[in-house]
């Protein structure tokens, strides 16, 4: 049986692990053969016009690159052109068209960071760490026009560590999709991969985050303030008001709270410093401590606490204040901007 052709849609290098894959030696049940990507887009400090990661791996390899500003029916044409078998979507951050949908002749699927029907939308990896999961995963769906809401065929779970960032989160989540994907392509190819409708009593919905959203309420408890710390980052990134200034947080976790005085002793107001230990900054939260594991000053590098504090010093009962914490999930789609 020939190779299935498939066309690549993407702009993150959380899909360059599965593409690797794909692209691999001996690989004899699919074939890269174009790569839809958005349009190069000024980065970094000096704003400069880069290719997007997924573009640079598709010209390293010789493969067409299609990167147009809108779908519009001369892109479907071109998509035809290329003859495709099944398309792969994977943070393309483009809307498609039915008729765009329907073009491959085994249609289009669709590889979502969540264990679906949860945290359907924008932001899914960022959500579930921020949100104390101990568990997310890749889903292998069928694209529908509603948001994430087509029929599962697949999903690749994954453990969320005390300590994982939603950048190690994703780092895990991109390596999850190769097992799944080389699960799905036989019985695709062979007309048997099965899809299963989600249930939609179940749904949740997560949106596109917002600088604001980097905001702590250290009335939380504990455990929701340091979930929120380690999803968030790198971005928007939580940050604190520190001795007048805005510190940038990158880790955290929670120490074990004790009566009485001591580095988890309990009873403190909310956002008050009580100190450090050997791998954090401890603050007050409103039933426990939590430990800022990492920091960084404006201009500076994020560091260890014990570093940051060498050069940063933050005296005991030194008070952090709280702003609300937005919201990230919500069951139904978050159909309009939230307003700062």
């Amino acid at each position: 049986m020939a190779p299935l052709r498939l066309v690549f849609l993407g702009s993150d290098a959380i899909a360059l692990p599965l593409l690797n894959w794909l692209a691999g030696a001996g690989r004899v049940d699919a074939q890269v053969v174009a790569v839809f990507t958005q349009p190069d887009k000024p980065v970094g400090r000096g704003q400069k016009v880069q290719p997007n990661a997924i573009k640079t791996w598709a010209l390293e390899r010789g493969l067409p690159v299609l990167q147009p500003e809108k779908l519009m029916p001369d892109v479907r044409d071109r998509l035809a052109n290329l003859q495709p078998d099944v398309s792969l979507v994977m943070a393309y951050g483009h809307i498609l068209r039915d008729e765009f949908i329907q073009t491959p002749r085994l249609g289009t699927l669709n590889l979502h960071t969540s264990l679906l029907p949860k945290y359907r939308g924008a932001s899914p990896i960022q959500t579930a760490v921020a949100s104390g999961d101990v568990e997310t995963g890749v889903s292998l769906m069928r694209i529908v026009r509603k948001l994430d809401a087509g029929p599962v065929a697949d999903v690749e779970r994954v453990g969320i560590g005390s300590l994982d960032t939603a950048l190690d989160v994703e780092a895990k989540l991109g390596a999850a999709c190769v097992p799944l994907v080389a699960r799905a392509l036989p019985p695709l190819a062979n007309g048997t991969l099965a899809f299963v409708e989600q249930d939609e009593t179940r749904a949740t919905f997560c949106r596109k985050l917002e600088k604001d959203d980097g905001a702590l309420d250290f009335a939380a408890p504990a455990r929701a303030i340091a979930a929120r710390i380690n999803g968030l980052f790198p971005w928007p990134a939580c940050s604190i008001d520190l001795n007048g200034q805005p510190v940038k947080l990158g880790l955290a976790d929670t120490v074990a709270a004790t009566a009485g005085r001591g580095p988890g002793a309990t009873g403190g107001i909310p956002g008050t410093v009580l100190g450090a230990d050997a791998d954090g900054l401890l603050v007050h939260a409103g039933d426990g401590v939590v430990r800022l594991r990492r920091l960084q000053r404006p201009g500076g590098k994020m560091l260890p606490a014990a570093e940051f504090l060498r050069g940063f010093s933050v005296t005991p009962g030194t008070a952090i204040p709280s702003r609300p914490m937005p919201p990230l999930v919500c069951s139904t789609p978050f159909a309009v901007k939230r307003s700062g």
